[in-house]
């Protein structure tokens, strides 16, 4: 793969091949452009080239597509919406950026200004209450996560899993912002222990197995040492009880459990049936939908529950579906009435404006069968 630096690629111009920030993320496909506020964002990201098997071009034409683009075909239904599916990637590599530059000073930290975490904060409610649609359908919240640093992922996803339960709630503003920056540093006493404790594949020894339960209360001390206000220090403490009492480090039940609490335990609980971790592997988000709505044992708020399927859908925007008429889409929007049967955009059935068709399922007409495997997504 050749690079190519940013002072020398014309704005507007297009590339011969997928354009690549890394080995694996994805900046534009060969029928997008490289825009000026494409490229505005990667220099704030701190990148200062590009890579890419094709070659600079300065008009797209199909007969550009190459044999080996095949991690961008196998997104068909992004063709239509590709260019907000690419901001909404910017967005979530730049917030995560963030969580990674906040955690790696934290534990050196002796003093934190809430505002700028709360004005960072209120950018991200602003982004996902008016592109939750398209950030659900980036690579970086419908693919299992990969990378090293779990913690910033876990962070970073779950943050935003809780934000779009919240405004499903309707929070008001303020309250969407205590939730997000309480998701933000819910897992900081992490930060406390060594990182092995929980990464390891082996069993953890009892010892160990203590320091990871007190995970909540270091995260809770380090925010009351910065002054954050009480309901989002206890967002943090509280975060691992269980409405049915099984939880920790009190054992509370029920109401006597915050609702930021409550809501970043069922967004934590998502983000963790969809990733990988070093003792199981990824689920697909239909399934990760229906292990909580069985909610076995009461562990969670059937209500925060709710919230998360009438958000997302029973089966979430993102997925990957087949179709009872045999075609194959992916799950793009919700139906506030229903959310069996949400709005999905059908591969090969194209609108006179060159977008996938997408159709309302339903019962009676077109139905979604099942999620597809990850073979039949790259087939």
């Amino acid at each position: 793969m050749n690079n190519f630096s940013l002072k020398d690629i014309s704005p507007s111009g297009y590339f011969s091949k997928a354009v690549y920030l890394d080995s694996a993320f994805v900046l534009t496909a060969p029928e997008m452009p490289i825009t000026n506020e494409l490229m505005k964002a990667i220099s704030e990201w701190g990148f200062s080239e590009v890579f890419s098997d094709g070659e600079p071009c300065e008009s797209y034409s199909a007969d550009t597509e190459q044999p080996g683009n095949e991690m961008v075909k196998a997104d068909p239904s992004t063709i239509g919406d590709l260019d907000k599916i690419q901001q909404a990637d910017a967005f979530y590599v730049s917030f995560q950026k963030y969580v990674k530059t906040l955690f790696a000073f934290l534990p050196i930290k002796t003093e934190m200004d809430f505002n700028p975490v709360a004005e960072k904060i209120k950018s991200v409610c602003d982004y996902v209450r008016d592109h939750r649609r398209f950030l659900m359908r980036t690579q970086w919240l419908t693919n299992p996560v990969q990378e090293e640093n779990q913690l910033v992922s876990h962070t970073t996803r779950s943050t935003i899993i809780a934000l779009i339960i919240g405004t499903n709630l309707k929070l008001q503003p303020y309250r969407l912002i205590e939730l997000g920056v309480a998701a933000l540093f819910h897992e900081a006493g992490m930060i406390k222990l060594p990182q092995e404790n929980f990464t390891s594949k082996r069993t953890l020894t009892e010892q160990e197995r203590k320091l990871l339960y007190a995970h909540p209360v270091l995260g809770f001390n380090l925010l009351k040492s910065f002054d954050f206000p009480l309901v989002i220090c206890l967002g943090a403490l509280e975060h691992h009880e269980r409405e049915n009492g099984t939880g920790y480090p009190q054992r509370k039940t029920g109401d006597k459990i915050s609702l930021y609490a409550k809501i970043i335990a069922v967004a934590c609980s998502y983000e963790a049936i969809l990733s990988n971790r070093s003792y199981k592997d990824a689920k697909d988000g239909h399934t990760g939908i229906l292990e909580l709505l069985k909610n076995e044992g009461k562990q969670y708020d059937d209500t925060i529950v709710r919230a998360l399927v009438f958000s997302l859908s029973l089966y979430p925007i993102g997925l990957y579906v087949l179709l009872s008429n045999g075609k194959k889409g992916q799950v793009v929007d919700v139906n506030p009435e229903n959310p069996r049967f949400p709005i999905v955009e059908v591969f090969g059935e194209l609108m006179p404006n060159g977008k996938n068709k997408a159709i309302q399922t339903s019962a009676d007409d077109c139905s979604i069968v099942r999620p597809l495997t990850p073979a039949e997504i790259k087939g």
